[in-house]
């Protein structure tokens, strides 16, 4: 699952797990990875080559967690055409050093045809396997749909609709209708730093921003 940690300066929310609030509802537009219950489940990884021709595969991962794929144990299988996973054992798994790879080894692939087979399918957990995460760190879906206010005035600037990665973390804000005004462009990004964001209330649903001058402007 994707987190991300706010830092100080930066924070940190599975954050790739946390892409999967997007990656469902792209799901539901392609009946190929239709979910029957998808809140049920976490997409923690995508199959996308064999590796050798032992069986082995390479996984792109969805999660922060390298215990996902180097940890033995009770995995999920989505194909493409099926709405239910399937469950499988992991019996190995290491990470390649420079392609945020994992190489894996699934009970019962035994050869590189068998990997083709796999080509594309989705590994999955339960989404009740959510690992504990440190003070400051947050769970990707979890920000997504956060209503974003202003700490100082009590004003709403909008909605969380995304998150990015790009050096620090950086939510992705559609501005609400009030805020924006007849402006042509309708989000901003801030940077996910405790600066910047002093205050994440999931109970509550809402983020509180102190920005600094200009962070907030845009242009017609």
């Amino acid at each position: 699952m994707n987190s991300i940690r706010r830092k100080a300066p930066s924070r940190k929310a599975e954050a790739k797990d946390a892409k999967n609030a997007k990656k469902q509802s792209q799901r539901a537009n392609n009946p190929q990875f239709t979910i029957s219950h998808p809140d049920e489940w976490l997409e923690i990884g995508k199959i996308v080559a064999p590796q050798g021709l032992s069986g082995e595969m390479r996984v792109y991962p969805d999660s922060d967690f390298p215990e996902r794929f180097e940890v033995p144990g009770k995995r999920w299988l989505l194909r493409p055409e099926e709405k239910e996973p399937q469950p499988i054992e992991l019996l190995s798994g290491r990470y390649i050093d420079g392609k945020n790879l994992y190489v894996i080894k699934l009970a019962g692939v035994d050869n590189r045809s068998q990997v083709e087979e796999l080509r594309g399918c989705k590994l999955m957990v339960p989404a009740s396997d959510r690992p504990q995460l440190a003070e400051g760190e947050y769970y990707i879906p979890d920000l997504i749909g956060l209503s974003v206010f202003l700490q100082a005035s009590g004003e709403l600037v909008g909605t969380v609709i995304d998150v990015f990665s790009a050096g620090h973390d950086l939510l992705e804000v559609k501005f609400d209708p009030a805020f924006a005004g007849e402006k042509k462009q309708k989000t901003v990004l801030i940077p996910f730093v405790e600066a910047i964001a002093p205050v994440v209330d999931l109970q509550s649903r809402r983020v509180e921003i102190t920005p600094p001058p200009g962070l907030l402007e845009i242009n017609n």
